[in-house]
């Protein structure tokens, strides 16, 4: 079977996207309203793009998001803040609340019964119930695509981890439990994992 992006509707190459992009991590990202409520919505089209200094990438789409979504892009572009965080499998259901198209102003954060905890050096809050957390700046904006998609990428200024996911000072990806999205409904564990040593180079 070929697959032509070419003769598919935006809708079909959408889902070849998420079914053989997978898994993605999430990133569950907290932004402020106009009115300086907090806003909070997951992205599955993350990922991390530069080492010096550590930058990440989240894609936000005009098409068919939720209006928590959408204002995310706004409130990076108008605030150049947020803060990204790791989602756990036992914030799972919280986070899926959080994907649900309320009304514009609702606080995802009472919507989800999260706890919201200042942030340091960033005006977001973050959630208090995360493993990780990451307050961000905005480095810049490209916008991209036909049907007006943002590649936000932001500066990570300073990573919140929790001490109990530490060992011998290195992040413990087993204790960290992270969830990540496959397509439609599904998502993915992390904790079935294997490991491969490198092969040296000669």
């Amino acid at each position: 079977m070929k697959v032509d992006p070419r003769t598919l509707s935006p809708d079909a190459a959408y889902f070849w996207q998420i079914a053989t992009i997978v898994p993605r991590p999430i990133a569950w990202t907290s932004t402020l309203n106009e009115d300086g409520s907090a806003n909070l919505a997951p992205f599955s089209f993350f990922t991390g793009a530069a080492a010096d200094p550590p930058l990440c990438i989240i894609c936000v789409s005009r098409r068919k998001q939720s209006r928590a979504k959408k204002d995310t892009w706004q409130n990076i572009e108008r605030t150049g803040e947020y803060v990204i965080h790791v989602v756990p499998e036992a914030l799972a259901a919280q986070m899926n609340v959080t994907s649900k198209d309320h009304p514009h102003g609702t606080d995802e954060f009472v919507a989800a019964g999260l706890t919201k905890v200042p942030a340091e050096i960033v005006k977001p809050p973050r959630v208090g119930e995360a493993p990780v957390a990451m307050e961000c700046r905005l480095e810049r904006i490209v916008e991209i695509g036909r049907a007006g998609t943002a590649i936000i990428v932001s500066e990570i200024l300073l990573w919140h981890v929790r001490d109990d996911l530490l060992v011998n000072g290195r992040l413990d990806v087993g204790k960290l439990d992270a969830v990540g999205r496959m397509a439609g409904s599904g998502y993915v564990r992390t904790r079935d994992r294997f490991d491969m040593v490198r092969p040296k180079s000669r």
